[in-house]
């Protein structure tokens, strides 16, 4: 299995069984991951090498206008895409496996968790990962400490508030908050 192959399989939403091909690519990936965010939380970086880093780990060229506030925690990197504008603040986990996409000119709060694969619920399946993507639309504020569950999309404009824990779909200029997420105000 090669990457193109492994980023196939996710972003099909085919699930990954635990001790098959593709669970043993994601475990290599995942370490890889480990090496390269570990360069970025292990000592100060300018702004550039921290895009240079997060090229590397996303496998995608990362805009200049991209800022990042360490650390930062993947445990797969290869299905991240960032537009233009990204900011994500410090102690932001993203589980990426199943796809994170966000848009041009969002703000990523502080220990943001983005979550895409979930466990099968019956014990003789709990091996078994289920991926599914999330995507942050453009202009998005994703508040502090807010969790985005496997399956969500945030439209355009939305605020997140913080403490979040967001398990469907957000509408365009909206404000949300609660567990779970639910809307508080129109913008």
């Amino acid at each position: 299995m090669n990457l193109n192959e492994y980023l196939n399989h996710l972003n099909s939403g085919q699930r990954v069984e635990a001790g098959s091909e593709a669970h043993n690519y994601m475990c290599r990936v995942s370490n890889e991951a480990m090496q390269i965010t570990n360069k970025i939380n292990s000592t100060y970086n300018t702004p550039e090498q921290i895009r240079v880093l997060f090229s590397e780990l996303t496998g995608k060229k990362i805009d200049e206008s991209f800022m990042l506030f360490p650390p930062f925690y993947t445990d797969c990197g290869k299905n991240i895409t960032i537009g233009k504008n990204v900011f994500i603040n410090a102690c932001c986990n993203f589980q990426d496996q199943g796809g994170i996409t966000i848009g041009d000119g969002s703000l990523i709060g502080h220990k943001v968790v983005m979550a895409t694969l979930n466990h099968g619920l019956a014990p003789e399946d709990r091996g078994t990962l289920y991926p599914a993507s999330i995507t942050i639309g453009h202009n998005v504020w994703v508040g502090a400490s807010v969790t985005i569950l496997p399956s969500v999309t945030i439209g355009d404009n939305a605020v997140v508030a913080a403490g979040a824990v967001v398990t469907k779909d957000v509408p365009a200029n909206v404000v949300v908050g609660g567990v779970p997420a639910r809307v508080l105000k129109i913008l």
